[in-house]
């Protein structure tokens, strides 16, 4: 199930590990880098368990998280706080680059079953001590090697019982070494300024009860990762990402729990809204959940519907995305949607997909899921998945799939997690573009067609999820947020409440007739197996011919019983003369 919501290497001698210069001089990255290396090159050289195989490739990755964040609710500051933590990722294979110990995400076995085994800690010092540092990742490393060898011998063991499979493509990709040191990256974070907005702006809530909880969050997060391979590379990346979120909840008198917000990303401070941008779109959070909440609920629907350009990236997100994620054309446990099928035709002939991790903004509008190298050494590359509706790649980690035997550079992964190929800036691009108006016209005339009564246009969603295991549906759910019901008739638009989008995948993205001419986008967190990663979806409007709603979960919860301490707050008296 995944989701998506709006965060040969040389042989160095230990004494590379100090360098000759003074403090002032020294950059401490370069300092834990080459302590890396050179703990990485000792295991190289020496790391061995008796007439068992070496490593024969090894990876050591270090995450230093930076992060602030000031939140406010009802004019009040409920948080201000930062941390700092530093996370350790070794990656130890036993083999070679055609079978090697890997195993799919989350079926890795422990290498004991005996006594108590003991887990190596994946914290990194905060202190920049080379000792320390790589005295960590001698325990890791130690750890990841007679776990790779279990897994490796009990995999040799099982493949006996496997039927022999000329095509199966190789464990790992070989990769060309990358040596790449970003500048450092600055990260100023105005508290000041922050705390202030936070409190005037969740201060405006307070004026309608109605909304019984709200919050303005605004963060600054930074991630500095140095990563060191035996194949070579060397990499020092540094990245940051300020998010402003505004959200409120509340109730319809029937009882279903309602939300809204807005909420905007940037890699710099500067990037994000001004002070009167923030109070407009709390205005606006405030004006769409009192209409909300008088709007009538709907039942299930079966019919042609507008995407407006979020939404319909949310749809080719969770529909056609994730199915072309490399990991899932292979193992038992996928539903393997998209394989064998390249070079033929799998979306209709208008319509064309590509990601670009490389992308940092559009028009102006920076995008989540810009990187410059992926969490296995990669550079991220951008990649043609469908031309004119024909499938032409797949999203690509070191997990070869047959036909395709090199990365490209889509391992992504959170944390300490184990990287698989993921989504980084989706972006749909379509021949068949009519205005804004037309598109309105073609799904009232096609809901005529249908003998409907209305057609709906989706203009916000909140985000989706999906299944691509073998062992349940192919499916997927939308949750949108502002829907409309258009009058086959007058064309009137009236606000509705209560479903969710659902269907199958092919069958959904092989309804749409027509786009719209404007590109939208939405920036948000994806969560997989790897963890929640930053990703973007562009896409245009699209209107399909049959889109399935199904009725969202009914509250039945009263709202509070007494009305809020705001509510009965008395204005404040005149200033005197």
């Amino acid at each position: 199930m995944t989701a998506l919501t709006r965060p040969v290497l040389p042989l160095l001698a230990a004494s590379a590990v100090l360098l000759a210069a003074t403090p002032a001089q020294t950059d401490s990255r370069q300092v834990l880098l080459d302590a890396m290396s050179s703990e990485l090159a000792r295991n190289q050289q020496q790391l061995k368990l008796q007439s068992h195989e070496p490593p024969y490739f090894m990876s050591y990755q270090l995450k230093d998280y930076e992060q602030e964040v000031v939140a406010a609710r009802f004019g009040a500051v409920f948080m201000d706080d930062g941390y700092r933590e530093r996370r350790l990722y070794v990656d130890a294979r036993v083999g070679d680059y055609a079978f090697d110990s890997s195993v799919a995400e989350g079926l890795e076995f422990s290498f004991s079953t005996k006594g108590t085994s003991y887990t190596a800690r994946k914290e990194g010092p905060l202190d920049d001590s080379p000792l320390a540092l790589r005295t960590s990742l001698w325990l890791l490393t130690d750890e990841k090697y007679k776990s790779a060898l279990f897994q490796f011998l009990k995999k040799k063991g099982e493949d006996v019982y496997s039927v022999e499979d000329p095509k199966r493509p190789a464990s790992f990709t070989k990769e060309k070494p990358s040596t790449f040191v970003q500048p450092p990256v600055a990260r100023p974070f105005d508290r000041a300024r922050w705390v202030k907005v936070a409190r005037e702006v969740s201060a405006q809530f307070n004026a309608h009860p109605e909304l019984f909880d709200s919050e303005v969050r605004i963060t600054a997060d930074k991630v500095t990762r140095l990563f060191v391979s035996t194949e070579g590379t060397r990499l020092v990346t540094e990245e940051t990402l300020y998010g402003l979120h505004v959200s409120a909840v509340t109730r319809a008198p029937d009882g279903q729990l309602l939300d809204d917000s807005r909420d905007f990303y940037a890699p710099t401070e500067a990037g994000l809204p001004d002070d009167e941008r923030i109070r407009q779109s709390a205005a606006k959070v405030i004006e769409e959940l009192m209409a909300l909440r008088q709007a009538p609920a709907i039942d299930p629907y079966t019919g042609p519907a507008i995407l407006a350009p979020e939404a319909s990236g949310v749809l080719f997100h969770e529909t056609v995305g994730h199915r072309l994620e490399g990991d899932r054309q292979d193992g038992d446990n996928e539903g393997k949607t998209f394989k064998g099928q390249v070079g033929k035709l799998v979306l209709p002939a208008f319509l064309s997909i590509h990601d670009d991790p490389s992308q940092r903004a559009l028009a102006g509008e920076p995008l989540n899921g810009y990187y410059l190298y992926d969490e296995e050494g990669v550079k991220g590359q951008r990649v043609t998945l469908v031309e004119k509706g024909v499938l032409r790649n797949y999203l690509l980690g070191r997990r070869p799939v047959e036909g395709f035997l090199q990365s490209n550079g889509h391992g992504r992964s959170q944390g300490t997690l184990k990287p698989v190929a993921r989504m980084a800036n989706l972006m749909v691009e379509s021949t068949r573009q009519v205005s804004d108006e037309k598109l309105k016209q073609m799904l009232i005339d096609e809901a005529k067609r249908q003998g409907k009564p209305y057609g709906l246009i989706i203009r916000d969603i909140t985000g989706g999820n999906t299944n691509t295991s073998s062992y349940g549906y192919q499916a997927f759910k939308g949750v949108p947020r502002m829907v409309y019901r258009v009058d086959v008739k007058t064309g009137k638009e009236t606000l509705v409440r209560g479903v969710e989008i659902v269907g199958t995948p092919l069958s959904a993205v092989n309804r749409i007739v027509a786009t719209g001419q404007k590109r939208g986008i939405f920036n948000g967190f994806c969560g997989a197996e790897s963890g929640n990663v930053p990703v973007s979806t562009v896409a245009p409007a699209a209107l399909l011919q049959e889109i399935e709603l199904q009725r969202a979960v009914e509250g039945k919860d009263r709202p509070p019983l007494l009305p809020s301490p705001a509510a009965q707050q008395a204005p404040a008296p005149a200033a005197k003369p």
